[in-house]
């Protein structure tokens, strides 16, 4: 008998998990009833991006520049685009939710927030959550443990000069290290991890013997495809999408209520066209009822709360 070849490998990290919750989706009950948690986050990277003034010698990419100026050269267009980001859109953004009273997440980087103090106060002041998008926008799987564990310490400190309180979530620039999830748990202080993409509720796993929340991000859901190759072309596109995922979760809502997660960048759909497309679909979602618009830890913190009525 020849044996099945392929099999898992004991490789560093956490053991991957096909199955979820199957086809036992928890029916879950959101505040009021409502039948879709709608979590809107503001990623702001601005200030701590790869740039040869904080010494990287590279420049980072993602902005509506299609060009990829050689990393030796220091790439002022590039720079001057994420500035408009914290100069500009992120105030786009600020009156919008502001204005119609929902609370966002704040996936944003420390070294961010310390050059911005205008951002940070905003935060600070208003009922907003603070949640940690690294130290900086790096890509900490280059980062040994040691100096990954430092990076997050370091972050966590800084949220608490800038914005007086530390982090209760954390979310890597795309994705996490082998090491990133068992660290958070080793520090203690933090109520969930958004580093994953694999259902629309959160979830526990076990980490190193305790019971770890993961309440998952997206990607489908996200203005930085404006600047992707295949991405939205308009704004109408852009709402458009939000509404039919949107209507979708509503559905599905009636048994077993779902959530949403949207995400932004300041210098992306802080654009003065783009706005509108955002703008279009939190007024739909709101005229359409059921639906709670929440900061991630307060999905979180109901999560923690109530799961076991979910699971009864």
């Amino acid at each position: 008998m020849v044996s099945n070849p392929f099999v898992d490998q004991d490789v560093p990290g956490p053991k991957r998990n096909y199955v979820g919750y199957g086809r036992d989706v928890p029916k879950v009950r959101w505040p009021n009833n409502a039948r879709v948690a709608v979590n809107i986050v503001l990623n702001y990277e601005e200030g701590s991006e790869y740039t040869h003034p904080a010494g990287d010698k590279k420049n980072d990419g993602l902005t509506e520049i299609p060009y990829m100026m050689d990393p030796q050269y220091r790439d002022l267009a590039a720079e001057s685009v994420y500035e408009y980001g914290s100069r500009a859109g992120v105030w786009r953004v600020q009156r919008l939710v502001d204005g119609y009273k929902i609370p966002i997440t704040f996936f944003a980087a420390a070294t961010a927030l310390e050059r911005n103090p205008e951002v940070a106060a905003w935060l600070k002041e208003s009922e907003h959550e603070p949640c940690s998008h690294g130290w900086r926008w790096e890509e900490v799987w280059t980062l040994s443990r040691e100096e990954e564990k430092q990076h997050i310490q370091w972050a966590i400190e800084s949220f608490k000069r800038t914005v007086g309180q530390r982090p209760q979530g954390w979310y890597c620039r795309y994705g996490p290290s082998v090491h990133t999830r068992e660290l958070l748990v080793e520090e203690g202080g933090f109520v969930y991890d958004a580093d994953a993409y694999n259902d629309d509720l959160p979830y526990f796993q076990e980490v190193k013997g305790k019971r770890h929340l993961i309440v998952p991000y997206s990607f489908t859901y996200n203005d930085a495809r404006f600047v992707l190759a295949q991405g939205y072309a308009s704004p109408t596109d852009f709402a458009d999408y939000l509404r039919r995922a949107f209507d979708t979760y509503w559905e599905e809502g009636a048994e077993r209520p779902r959530m949403m997660s949207i995400g932004l960048h300041p210098r992306m759909i802080g654009q003065a066209a783009r706005i509108s497309g955002l703008k279009e679909f939190i007024e739909y979602a709101l005229n359409k009822g059921d639906v709670w618009f929440a900061k991630r830890l307060d999905i979180a913190n109901w999560w923690l709360e109530h799961h076991e009525e979910f699971e009864a």
